[in-house]
């Protein structure tokens, strides 16, 4: 079967990945076509666009390049109407994917399925009018989202687990710990402990963040390696502003060898929670924006590890994010500080959550199974599902 999918960011580059692999075991006749990253590349299939010509965040960055993403949209658009797949995946992404499921609902009866579902519990609870409308079913990643969709909005979703699991376990399978040897490849002192730093995939985050975490780690830097990790959508040239040690593709063997962390907001966090790292959540946000925070944001927290857990387990800084704030947090999740044991305690209520590993071979399966139940309807009634109107 064709697939096409749409994932508009490093995070969903990687899931989108993983659930392209669990497909072809599966169908091993699977065509992919896609908008995504390096990883669904190296996964087999035809990329249309790379996700980076797409990844602007915030109103002026969006109206700036607005004739960019408004020619994409129509490319794309074109181009899965054109190619006509069994299925249309979109993966997050939602200000792009939303639009672009509403094109493909009206003009075509291909069907479509969300792999992790829009965050509209936390904001813009409205477009629930457009998932209803343009999709055909959402696959979660988040246990907590059941509740919102099918208790609050009696939509159907279909919790399959969660991908970082998957990705964090198999990674530790494969790696075990060797911290002379990361430090040997990284030009790191092996004695010293490491802090790491997450600063965020786009420009403007790490310009928010960064320079904060900098000065809150400077006190811990002759007794500490405190290293970044380079998102991969950020060329090197961001990251020679600041004086700080950098690591490329090694997010994940930095975190497993890191005393402790600091992380903007964001897939992220739940990755450091899984390797057991102790961390502070740092993503700036102008003040006003914390006032208008509790009629804007559906949530309590903004941080995964804290959602899943239903619970304060990291810290959150974010109108209160600033170098003396973040170092206080820090202090206090160091070995000895009075924060750390709770918190590593708490990952463990996140792990109970979150279930078992097989996110993607359960998407995968899925997918098959109404895939198959739709070709069978349409053998019945002597239809073309894909035809566009």
């Amino acid at each position: 079967m064709r697939y096409y999918l749409v994932a508009g960011e490093a995070s969903g580059d990687l899931h989108a990945s993983h659930l392209m692999t669990a497909l072809k075991e599966r169908d091993p006749g699977a065509k992919f076509r896609f908008i995504g990253g390096d990883k669904m590349q190296a996964a087999g299939g035809e990329m249309v666009r790379h996700y980076k010509d797409l990844a602007y965040m915030g109103i002026l960055p969006v109206v700036m390049h607005l004739r960019t993403i408004l020619r994409a949209m129509r490319e794309v658009r074109r181009d899965v109407v054109d190619w006509r797949p069994d299925a249309l995946i979109l993966i997050d992404y939602p200000g792009f994917n939303l639009q672009l499921a509403h094109y493909v609902h009206k003009h075509t009866k291909i069907p479509t399925v969300y792999y992790i579902a829009p965050k509209i519990w936390a904001w813009k609870e409205g477009r629930i009018k457009n998932i209803r409308r343009d999709i055909d079913h959402l696959l979660s990643i988040l246990p907590f989202e059941v509740d919102f969709f099918e208790g609050k909005h009696h939509y159907p979703i279909t919790y399959v687990g969660n991908p970082t699991m998957d990705e964090v376990s198999a990674f530790k399978e494969a790696h075990p710990a060797d911290k002379e040897a990361f430090c040997r490849q990284h030009g790191l002192d092996p004695q010293k402990p490491i802090i790491a730093l997450l600063a965020g995939s786009r420009k403007q985050e790490i310009a928010d963040n960064l320079p904060a975490m900098l000065e809150a780690t400077a006190a811990y830097r002759n007794d500490y390696s405190v290293v970044l990790a380079a998102a991969p959508s950020i060329d090197d040239s961001i990251y020679a502003k600041y004086d700080v040690r950098t690591v490329r593709d090694a997010t994940y063997p930095l975190l497993q060898h890191a005393t402790a962390a600091l992380v903007t907001s964001g897939t992220a966090t739940l990755e450091t929670a899984l390797f057991g790292v102790p961390q502070v959540v740092c993503y700036k946000i102008p003040t006003f924006w914390e006032w208008c925070r509790p009629f804007v944001l559906k949530i309590p927290y903004v941080s995964l590890v804290n959602l899943i857990a239903n619970q304060e387990v990291v810290p959150e800084l974010l109108a209160d994010m600033n170098a003396a704030n973040v170092r206080r947090h820090l202090e206090a999740i160091m070995p000895g500080g009075e924060a750390r044991k709770a918190q590593l305690d708490g990952y463990e209520v996140v792990n109970e959550r979150l279930g078992t590993p097989g996110a993607p071979s359960r998407a995968a399966e899925f997918l098959l199974g109404k895939l198959a139940a739709v070709n069978s309807h349409c053998s019945r009634k002597s239809c073309s599902c894909c035809a566009g109107s």
